[in-house]
């Protein structure tokens, strides 16, 4: 997927992925929530739900950058209209919180969202 180029959906993916990450150690629960909420959202109905890992590797990747946070944030500003921004969030807290426990970092990028 080019850095350059996020659909709505693709940037709700990455926010949800992002949180699931900041932690260096996305759960099993974690990414079953994420593809839940892609399997089954009405804003997901046409989104190819293969390109999740797509996503997730440029978070990923982003992730090893220096600047690479200030990157994705980028990114899925511009790829995210803001009446999602509230929804994002949301959606965030539900990937991050699927195992049952919010880690300091995971807060902590919450916050950044």
């Amino acid at each position: 997927m080019p850095e350059s180029a996020m659909s709505p959906q693709d940037a709700l993916v990455a926010v949800m992925v992002a949180c699931s990450a900041s932690d260096q150690d996305v759960r099993t629960a974690e990414l079953v929530a994420i593809t839940r909420m892609v399997n089954h959202m009405p804003i997901f109905a046409t989104y190819d739900p293969d390109r999740i890992q797509r996503v997730s590797r440029t978070v990923f990747d982003l992730f090893e950058e220096e600047d690479g946070l200030d990157a994705l944030f980028g990114l899925i500003r511009d790829g995210l209209p803001e009446r999602l921004n509230e929804t994002a969030y949301a959606m965030a807290c539900d990937a991050a919180a699927a195992d049952g426990r919010l880690r300091d970092v995971e807060l902590r990028m919450l916050e950044e969202v």
